[in-house]
């Protein structure tokens, strides 16, 4: 049976950096132009840079909840093996997918908070074309946030047919309890 504990504390960090990811997306730095007090250069001035910080803290929170997950299912290759069937299958699937979306996410959030950390430092004549002020584009942190949603659930069905694929006690299965074939145990 899956912990319920353990399943309401991921879903949690889960809520947490999808919260984080949705307010990085809504405070993306902005810049803009501006001249110099001589009017002879235009240099690039920036609002609020704090949609790095819940960048980050999106992408601490995520990974908090993979590795909470992975250590409790032992990243799905270490322990005893799983029954047979169909939830073992679906773990496996589960686990994949659980990894791609999460692979996913994480990079969405690095690659949108050191974007939007950096800071174009130069100038140009007033009479040359403005400087280039770009910052993150819109809609990073936001497929950061989707993915951080995705593997929520995906990471939630892993667990759960993880603990339905482990089962109850090791000893009925290779008694022959429960399968198909014939227990050779009471041979010895």
């Amino acid at each position: 049976m899956a912990s319920k504990l353990l399943m309401i504390t991921v879903f949690i960090f889960d809520l947490i950096a999808f919260g984080l990811a949705v307010a990085a997306e809504q405070r993306r730095s902005t810049g803009h132009s501006k001249p110099d007090s001589d009017n002879y250069y235009e240099y690039c001035v920036y609002d609020s840079d704090i949609a790095t910080g819940y960048g980050v803290g999106a992408f601490l929170f995520l990974m908090v909840s993979q590795i909470i997950i992975m250590v409790a299912s032992k990243c799905f290759c270490c322990g005893n093996p799983l029954k047979p069937g169909g939830s073992r299958a679906c773990a496996v699937l589960l686990f994949i997918i659980c990894w791609v979306a999460f692979i996913i996410a994480e990079a969405c959030l690095l690659a949108g908070s050191v974007r939007n950390a950096y800071h174009t430092k130069y100038r140009t004549k007033f009479f040359d074309s403005p400087p280039s002020c770009e910052t993150v584009r819109k809609g990073v942190f936001a497929a950061g946030a989707a993915f951080i949603f995705f593997t929520g659930i995906i990471s939630e069905f892993y667990y759960a047919s993880y603990s339905k694929a482990r089962g109850g006690s090791n000893s009925n299965r290779y008694a022959g309890v429960g399968e198909a074939g014939v227990g050779m145990t009471a041979f010895k």
